[in-house]
């Protein structure tokens, strides 16, 4: 707020330096510390004067620092004190240390307005570190819990040979056989795009291949986890091998940590490969026979 001429003094109770009196002599200058001090009013002191409390404006006046008794002192007069009240109206700021919980009260939060959505990154928090207050930004201290989890599956079998193929063709899991929609995932997810996975945001996550293998003969399935750094080039992180028997089904499981640190070129695929011949890795559209997971457990 703005003021014509000098900014009230708020709050701030002070007691003047001592003043000694000089016979014949009604002005004094007022001082706290050494420096002169200017009080509002002389309603905002209390002047003692020989043991009396004396009535401001009746008598005494004052005028910036200087306190103007309605008639001379003499000598034997003493000034007891000047005590400076500030403007008594005004809390002003607290003094140090003032200000506790037990001064708080209980609606100090629930009074306040809702914000009804997720904290945007700048908004603050107040945290006590180690005992001392400090604020915080959201960004720092956001997540830790699972913010993608995700599940995709083979509606259909598809056929593997000895050349390690891709696994195409995936869905989301629909409707169950019994006609009910019970799947649910956390986040957007996953975006998929002829086998190839993106993910839609960096960080680590759990990355799971379940996969049921048949084969006509005697053989063995090679089901793989490969990802790119890069947006091109594949690596093995998992694999799993099945041994099956002839007219048998098998399951293949594996997992790897992927550590996702660039949503374009951190890509997964999913491959399979026969160890003879053609063999089959299920798939159905009612039901997780051949699936994959993906959780993000944190950040990277």
């Amino acid at each position: 707020m703005a003021y014509i001429g000098k900014t009230p003094t708020v709050g701030n109770f002070q007691k003047c330096d001592a003043i000694s009196v000089v016979n014949g002599q009604a002005a004094y200058t007022l001082q706290v510390g050494g420096s002169n001090v200017s009080p509002e009013s002389p309603n905002h002191v209390l002047v003692s004067l020989n043991g009396i409390l004396q009535a401001p404006t009746d008598s005494y006046t004052i005028s910036g620092s200087t306190l103007t008794f309605a008639s001379n002192l003499a000598t034997g007069d003493v000034i007891d004190f000047v005590m400076l009240l500030g403007n008594v109206l005004d809390l002003g700021t607290p003094s140090d240390n003032t200000v506790t919980g037990a001064k708080l009260n209980n609606d100090v939060i629930s009074a306040q307005t809702e914000l009804a959505t997720e904290p945007a990154d700048t908004d603050e928090f107040l945290v006590s570190d180690a005992g001392t207050l400090k604020r915080i930004d959201y960004s720092l201290i956001k997540g830790g819990g699972i913010t993608v989890a995700d599940q995709w599956r083979l509606p259909a079998n598809q056929s593997v040979t000895t050349s390690a193929s891709v696994l195409t063709g995936w869905e989301r899991p629909d409707d169950q056989e019994s006609g009910l929609d019970c799947y649910g995932r956390i986040g957007t997810g996953m975006s998929e795009s002829s086998g190839t996975f993106t993910f839609p945001s960096t960080g680590i996550y759990l990355v799971r291949i379940v996969a049921r293998s048949s084969t006509a003969s005697q053989s063995a399935v090679y089901i793989q986890i490969r990802m790119s750094k890069d947006g091109s080039n594949y690596d093995s992180i998992g694999d799993g091998t099945h041994y099956i028997e002839n007219g048998f089904t098998g399951y293949t499981l594996s997992e790897y940590f992927a550590d996702v640190t660039n949503t374009s070129n951190d890509l997964i695929q999913f491959t399979g490969r026969s160890s003879a011949g053609t063999n089959t890795v299920n798939g159905s559209t009612n039901e997780n026979i051949t699936s994959v997971t993906f959780i993000r457990l944190g950040d990277t």
